[in-house]
């Protein structure tokens, strides 16, 4: 199998474009997405990274005879330019340059462009669909990914053993939450509800899994009727007794290779049909649509109702903070000392060495059940990648003089986490820095504190996170704030701030990130990221209460920058990290923390 980190792409394209040849096809749109459109994807599905060499989270290609077009977000330009540098590929932004304008001005008459309809959600064939009838140009269904039919040694689909969730963590039985479902499939008048989005799937029927990593969920696919009995489509390798017992008796097993088989036959004419446009196979509506059913296209009720925790989800949360707290002042104290002192007999701290030592430190911690997403370790300009990945192999050092930024988060018994540091190790830091971790850090502040009422929505308030950047002309080509899962999915639909339009009203029982940064291309990045819930205060407004427990680095802070109202949100942020991990913390952690967290003076 050729490595994805191998810059040569060459090979694998070439059979690739021989592959399309035999199928009679011009061009073939090739999605990260895997038959969950999901954000990560198991090693049988990384087709992506497997023909191109990008390795990030989210992307596109788009595969002609001429060229490969590349598609990534903000987040990926660097990476991508950095992976896929062979000038077989052209480098586009997903949403300046989007793929189906590209294609339409690329597109020669005639040209018959395939796709695979598992793995390309509605929304996205919607709108190649939409810009290619300026051109006399055909969407080809493929039978069978062309993609699939040239890697030899493609991984197998992952076999994950799946596990109970039990009713102490979950906090609502399965029973009730398919009640609950039925009430809306009856809002829509609706006989069916599909989903085939895992984390939804494994909220709804309180089970667990290992298929992907970071993703504690199974791979699978459901149905449910309006009579509530449910069909949950998953490998009955992945099962064992302890599953099948903790299943209500309305949820039937079967295997997931007949998931649109069973749908064509079970749906009849008139009958409507729920799902979510966004997270779903363009495969099921077709299938919908050629046995004459009517596809009801809306956001899942699941993920509706996923991201507003109960009680109990909140409070499992709020626990593992405090253990992953502990966490990452233990490592903040071990690279504090480390750094200077092994720079001192010409050693060094390595980038992925940091990501190894966060990780030990979560292993000692309760609960602790592996990361939440693959830790971002990035020293000096590397930090300026906003998804930057080290490798085993990397020796890159971070430097008493320079910057580093960890951004890192664990999956525990009773929930997710996510938070961001930058640091410093001295008093000498690139020109702009101390400037730059000001403004990232009066955002978060901003956003933070911030009091907002009912009917209030993610981009009304992102800019309010933005303005002490704006106002120094700075800016970050990603997200402030996106919700997470509850032992779930580290980024989760539907909540998030941020500049594009979200018509999700934020409400109590919400988690979200607050992650405002700083990018200078080669010389450095700042990002400052805490998890807050959303509560509602005594007079009806809702407000951001903190989740998150670890200093903030306070002597690259530029306090005549900083007015009163912040000094003293920062002093007492700090008093509650002593108040809250203090007793649990090693006498050396505690003694760092404690000078970490020493009052700033007005």
């Amino acid at each position: 199998m050729l490595d994805a980190r191998d810059p040569d792409r060459r090979p694998v394209i070439s059979a690739l474009r021989q592959e399309m040849l035999r199928r009679g096809l011009d061009a073939f749109i090739l999605p990260r997405y895997d038959a969950h459109q999901a954000e990560y994807v198991a090693p049988h599905d990384e087709r992506l990274a497997h023909v191109t060499g990008f390795t990030g989270s989210a992307g596109m290609a788009i595969v002609t005879p001429q060229t490969v077009a590349l598609f990534v977000d903000g987040r990926y330009v660097v990476q991508a330019a950095n992976q896929c540098a062979d000038p077989m590929f052209s480098h586009h932004h997903l949403y300046d340059e989007p793929p189906e304008n590209w294609l339409v001005s690329a597109a020669q008459q005639g040209w018959k462009i395939g796709f695979d309809a598992i793995h390309l959600p509605p929304v996205w064939y919607d709108r190649f669909a939409d810009a290619l009838t300026r051109k006399d140009a055909q969407l080809v269904a493929v039978q069978g990914n062309p993609v699939d039919a040239v890697w030899l040694d493609q991984p197998k689909s992952p076999q994950g053993l799946i596990e109970p969730f039990p009713l102490q963590f979950s906090g609502k039985t399965t029973v009730d939450k398919i009640a609950d479902l039925v009430a809306e499939m009856q809002r829509h008048d609706v006989e069916v509800f599909a989903e085939t989005q895992p984390d939804n799937i494994a909220w709804l029927l309180n089970v667990r899994g290992s298929d992907v990593a970071f993703n504690p969920v199974p791979q699978s696919f459901l149905l449910v009727e309006r009579s509530g009995r449910a069909h949950w489509f998953v490998s009955d390798q992945k099962l064992n007794a302890d599953v099948t017992d903790h299943l209500p008796e309305d949820v039937t097993v079967h295997p997931p290779e007949t998931f649109l088989h069973s749908l064509a036959d079970y749906v009849e004419p008139g009958w409507g049909v729920l799902f979510d446009p966004d997270f779903s196979p363009t495969a099921l509506r077709m299938v919908l649509k050629k046995e004459g059913a009517n596809p009801v296209p809306a956001g899942s009720p699941l993920t509706a109702a996923k991201a507003q925790k109960n009680s109990i989800e909140c409070e499992g949360l709020r626990a593992c903070h405090v253990e992953d707290g502990v966490a990452w002042i233990e490592f903040c104290t071990w690279l504090a000392t480390e750094v200077p002192a092994r720079a001192s007999v010409q050693g060094w701290v390595t980038e992925h060495e940091a990501e190894e030592k966060i990780l030990s430190c979560r292993r000692a911690r309760p609960g602790f059940l592996g990361e939440s997403f693959n830790t971002i370790s990035a020293a000096g300009g590397n930090a300026a990648m906003c998804h930057y990945a080290t490798e085993p192999g990397n020796a890159v050092p971070i430097l008493p003089d320079g910057t580093y930024l960890l951004d890192s988060g664990g999956q525990y018994d009773t929930g997710t986490t996510d938070a961001t540091r930058s640091f410093s190790f001295g008093i000498t830091r690139p020109e702009g820095f101390d400037q730059a971790y000001t403004a990232v850090f009066k955002a978060l502040h901003a956003l933070a504190t911030l009091r907002f009422p009912l009917g209030t929505q993610g981009h009304h308030i992102d800019a309010i996170c933005r303005r002490p950047l704006w106002d120094l002309g700075l800016d970050y080509d990603h997200g402030t704030g996106h919700g997470i899962g509850h032992r779930l999915s580290v980024h989760e639909h539907p909540q998030r701030i941020g500049k594009p339009y979200n018509p999700v009203d934020l409400v109590p029982g919400m988690i979200l990130s607050i992650e405002p940064g700083y990018y200078d291309a080669d010389r450095f990045g700042i990002r400052i990221e805490n998890l807050f819930e959303i509560i509602e205060a005594d007079d009806g407004f809702f407000e951001f209460s903190n989740m998150t427990w670890i200093p903030i680095q306070t002597d690259m802070l530029l306090i005549e920058h900083l007015t009163r109202a912040e000094i003293d949100w920062i002093n007492s942020y700090h008093a509650n990290v002593l108040e809250c991990v203090g007793s649990r913390l090693s006498p050396e952690a505690y003694d760092w923390t404690s000078r970490a967290c020493a009052p700033i003076p007005r």
